[in-house]
């Protein structure tokens, strides 16, 4: 089976990731034979970089609220540290009876072996760990001896060796989904600089927009 993360980049949570960096950084003993930089300073400027994204759109500002940047070097650092934190709390705490054999991740797509009747419970499982509720799994398991993955399509031969194809019809899917976001034009997640002006006025605050 296989489990995809939902919207990765803009549903990983800042706070939490800022605090698993912070401890990360503590517990790395060779980080002053590396920068002169001070735990201090490093989480400052992640912080500013994380929290201060803005981008105009149709002739309005907005100011992202919630998740790491679409486009900024620093959200697939900053969300994988996230999701490694994330996993490594998952297969810890995961009953015997569903943790998976095989755990293979890329970024936020995941490759399992699992025990039969276990992906909805492993499923539940691993949406539980992220106490914001805000990063999901969804899973997609085995179908005639063969599984999408990876723009790849994992077929399992009657020798119980595997073969790997091109997945052509999970390309062309990505490409339709593509475009749809692109007609579409959510914003979900964002703020309108008009929207936090309204919003300072009503607390007589300034700063950011909260969600």
């Amino acid at each position: 089976m296989s489990h995809d993360v939902v919207s990765l980049f803009t549903n990983t949570p800042v706070s939490e990731s800022l605090n698993i960096i912070r401890k990360r950084l503590e517990d790395d003993n060779t980080l002053k034979e590396r920068t002169k930089l001070t735990i201090d300073n490093i989480m400052e400027v992640l912080e500013f970089a994380l929290t201060t994204t803005y981008f105009s759109f149709r002739g309005q500002i907005y100011q992202q609220r919630f998740g790491t940047a679409m486009g900024s070097p620093v959200s697939p650092i900053v969300a994988n540290l996230y999701i490694l934190w994330l996993e490594q709390e998952a297969l810890v705490t995961a009953p015997h009876d569903i943790k998976p054999r095989l755990w293979k991740r890329y970024v936020d797509d995941v490759l399992e072996i699992v025990n039969k009747g276990s992906a909805e419970p492993l499923t539940e499982h691993l949406n539980q760990i992220d106490k914001t509720g805000n990063i999901k799994f969804t899973y997609e398991t085995e179908e005639d001896q063969q599984i999408p993955f990876l723009d790849t399509l994992i077929v399992r031969k009657s020798d119980g060796t595997l073969k790997l194809l091109k997945d052509e019809k999970c390309s062309k899917r990505e490409q339709i989904t593509e475009q749809l976001g692109e007609e579409e034009g959510g914003l979900d997640g964002f703020a309108s600089e008009k929207e936090g002006e309204e919003e300072e006025k009503e607390s007589g605050r300034g700063g950011r927009v909260n969600r």
